[in-house]
């Protein structure tokens, strides 16, 4: 399994817009191939949000990255502080 964490930062008061794409971009996850979850992160006080994805396989998470980063940088034009970090993890489970 892979996950796909990425991570972004709006800045003070911007809860509302983060939550509002946290919901939209789950809905287009969902419909990939390989997925499996998605856990949305925050931290409200400095502005900081984001999500981590898991993929059943590498290549599924890749397609995943590959079909809505433009979404992605679309949404967040104009509103981020900054390049998104973007990382492609492998899931260990013991």
């Amino acid at each position: 399994m892979y996950a796909r964490l990425i991570m972004f930062t709006l800045g003070e008061g911007k809860r509302a817009f983060a939550e509002g794409m946290a919901k939209q971009f789950h809905t287009a996850m969902q419909g990939l191939k390989g997925f499996k979850n998605a856990t949305f992160v925050l931290d409200d006080v400095i502005g900081e949000y984001g999500v981590l994805s898991l993929w059943e396989t590498k290549e599924d998470a890749e397609a995943a990255g590959a079909a809505m980063g433009p979404g992605l940088q679309q949404a967040l034009q104009g509103q981020v502080q900054g390049p998104p970090s973007i990382r492609l993890l492998e899931v260990f489970q013991p």
